[in-house]
């Protein structure tokens, strides 16, 4: 396989796989660093049915793709980042560079590669479900506890995260319960910890949720109990978006994550990892600083290797 650039290809300092927060702060660093960067972005991001990003400062309660659209604009004043609006297929590390492959068949070539491609969530299979997601039923209480405050809300979760989540969601509210969808996760030992606190269990399968226009009103069990809730928050299956960071040998922790060092490197020379794909807190403030902080080891790399010579 030929190794080198042909005539008609840009050789890139850095390839970025993914447009969210975590890679458009990426993006932003390495333009202001003066490499040659290229930005993959296919817009399928995880939170589409999102109307409302919080806890980043000065941009609080902002709709997600109006965030990107003025962080587009920002990367518009810097020569040397470069937006493809495209999916990458594959992407492989050659002997000098990694080798990044499009949808539409056209090949990149970089000496770096950021991988901040998100994941993919699988939502509780409970009838309706979807309908209430993003609008009253949320999987943050740091991003969305504060709307909910002081309201009757529900913890929808067939995981073992299910005491941890509501213990968390009741800064926000006393007036809280766990449906666990028929499963019995939840040890003892817990139960009447949380029970101590009002929070109760209910192990009954969910029969289906009630509401208009996105907004929770009750709750129905199979053995008929309707509980009002106004919303809440749920667990759901977290999954790597691409298959890109295995294919090239990234290790992957406990949690599904690509496994980071404390400065976003991974086990594949040269290659860096940021955002939601390391199964930390999905937070856009966290996600975009570890973009920075990629960026950065980036072109620490790049200076190691200069003065290495």
């Amino acid at each position: 396989m030929n190794d080198s650039p042909t005539n008609e290809e840009t050789l890139f300092d850095c390839a970025i796989i993914g447009g969210g927060p975590a890679g458009l702060n990426a993006a932003l660093v390495l333009g202001r660093s003066l490499k040659k960067t290229v930005l993959f972005d296919d817009n399928r991001p995880r939170n589409r049915v999102t109307h409302e990003s919080h806890g980043f400062l000065t941009r609080d309660g902002i709709h997600p793709q109006e965030l990107k659209r003025l962080a587009q604009s920002e990367l518009s004043a810097y020569p040397d980042v470069r937006i493809e609006a495209s999916r990458v297929v594959s992407a492989e590390k050659e002997s000098k560079f990694f080798r990044i492959e499009t949808e539409s068949g056209e090949v990149f070539r970089a000496k770096k590669l950021i991988l901040a491609t998100g994941f993919t969530e699988t939502l509780p299979n409970i009838p309706r479900l979807p309908e209430f997601y993003g609008t009253s039923l949320f999987s943050c209480p740091f991003c969305d506890g504060y709307e909910m405050r002081g309201e009757p809300l529900i913890i929808i979760s067939e995981s073992e995260a299910a005491g941890h989540l509501a213990k968390v969601a009741s800064n926000w509210t006393n007036d809280l319960i766990i449906a666990t969808n028929g499963n019995q996760l939840i040890a003892a030992s817990e139960r009447q910890a949380l029970e101590r606190h009002g929070v109760l269990i209910y192990e009954e399968p969910i029969r289906s949720l009630d509401g208009e226009n996105g907004k929770l009103r009750a709750i129905t069990f199979e053995d008929g109990t309707t509980i009002e809730r106004s919303g809440g928050f749920l667990t759901a299956e977290w999954h790597q978006a691409a298959s890109i960071a295995k294919d090239l040998g990234c290790y992957i922790n406990e949690r599904g994550g690509i496994e980071t060092d404390p400065m976003q490197r991974t086990n594949v020379e040269g290659v860096f990892a940021c955002g939601d794909i390391s199964m930390g807190p999905a937070q856009l403030v966290i996600a975009a600083g570890q973009g920075s902080l990629a960026a950065i080891s980036v072109v620490a790399a790049f200076t190691e290797e200069r003065f290495g010579e």
